[in-house]
């Protein structure tokens, strides 16, 4: 009877599940090669550009006082010290903080739209659908109730973690955004203590560490969704050739649905990666 037989009732829960999995793909990678400042079209952008100016003036004071803290600790004898070339260095590096905190806005976009532009260069053409393989959909077609029941089942634990995995992704990449909305007006305070010392500024080499860490974590995340799909796509592994088609099925659905949780391990250990990889 056709209300045993339960292989279209999985398959369309499945191409529902693989719909919204695939419309989320393709969302994180339209916000990945997205910049900040185009961000919910613009609005958080445009809070951090109205307090910016409290940080840049706050920023512009600490200069001096980093610059004076800078030369009292390296002068040990202002004597020997008050050459030409040292009072050049010491300039330069006060003009080069000033110069930084006042423009670090622009710098900083600059470096957005740079790294949007690479994340669509590699999403641009990329295969991203998820998709049940021909050649399962027939087996879960052709299935008893037994084996159907079985099928619906997991078919449904499947749905979860598709749609937990779904969600977690797009927090990922909200999360992402959140931290650059954040450091983007501390960059002021940050490279103010280029004037300073080397113990001093040792701060502005941290902030420019860990803001390119999180910018380029999106070029990360690209790479790591387009590597996992690829996965996806490869197939079956070879040790299923002596399964029955009902189990090949099975393990080719939970290998998709392991590649799907790994994608968004990958996705959320991006930052880290990247860090590592560019010794940041």
């Amino acid at each position: 009877m056709d209300i045993f037989k339960l292989g279209d009732k999985i398959l369309a829960l499945l191409e529902v599940v693989f719909g919204f999995w695939n419309n989320q793909v393709s969302l994180v990678f339209s916000m990945l090669g997205e910049s900040p400042v185009d961000f919910k079209n613009g609005d958080p952008w445009t809070i951090i550009e109205t307090i910016n100016p409290v940080f840049v003036a706050v920023g512009s004071s600490l200069v001096v006082l980093f610059f004076v803290i800078g030369f009292c600790s390296e002068s040990v004898d202002i004597k020997e010290e008050m050459r030409f070339e040292v009072i050049l260095r010491m300039l330069i590096k006060l003009a080069l903080a000033e110069w930084f905190v006042a423009n670090n806005i622009t710098i900083m976009k600059a470096i957005f739209e740079t790294v949007g532009n690479l994340v669509n260069a590699l999403t641009n053409g990329t295969t991203s659908n998820l998709s049940i393989n021909s050649t399962q959909a027939d087996t879960i077609k052709n299935l008893g109730f037994g084996e159907s029941l079985i099928m619906l089942i997991l078919s449904a634990l499947i749905a979860i973690i598709v749609i937990i995995c779904g969600f977690f992704l797009i927090y990922n990449v909200y999360f992402r955004f959140l931290k650059l909305l954040i450091i983007v007006p501390l960059g002021a305070l940050a490279f103010s203590t280029m004037g300073g010392n080397r113990a001093v500024s040792h701060t502005v080499v941290s902030y420019v560490k860990y803001f390119l860490s999180v910018c380029f974590e999106a070029v990360t995340m690209a790479l790591a969704i387009i590597v996992c799909n690829s996965f996806i796509n490869a197939g079956l592994p070879t040790f299923t050739g002596s399964y029955a088609d009902w189990a090949k099925t099975l393990i080719y659905l939970c290998e998709l649905t392991f590649t799907i949780a790994l994608t968004v391990g990958s996705v959320k250990g991006a930052q880290s990666l990247t860090s590592k990889v560019f010794g940041l």
